[in-house]
């Protein structure tokens, strides 16, 4: 009988097992790689798309302060008087527009 040599035999099978695992994880780690560019990229995307809507809201907004800054401040204009008449514009656009407004004055008792 053949004395068996088990360490001596097992070098082959450990290095075709080494020699095909390494290009298998080197291939898996190239993957993940390219996948967390792809969600880099994603994200930077979706933060100047926010970044650009968060602005065009900002604006907005400044530009009805600037309004209701220049009702309040300019010539000493009457507020309410102001207020109503954009009212009535209102409500002349949107009849106009086909909508019926139900709006009804209410007298001061």
């Amino acid at each position: 009988m053949r004395e068996a040599n088990l360490p001596g035999e097992l070098i082959p099978i450990i290095a075709i097992i080494f020699g095909c695992t390494i290009p298998m994880v080197a291939i898996w780690a190239k993957h993940k790689e390219k996948v967390a560019a792809m969600q880099v990229n994603t994200t930077a995307a979706a933060t100047a798309e926010k970044a650009a809507q968060y602005s065009s809201q900002v604006q907005r907004l400044e530009d009805r302060v600037a309004v209701l800054e220049r009702i309040v401040t300019d010539r000493g204009y009457d507020v309410a008087t102001q207020i109503e008449a954009l009212r009535d514009v209102r409500e002349v656009e949107q009849s106009d527009s086909g909508v019926q407004l139900n709006v009804t004055k209410q007298e001061k008792v």
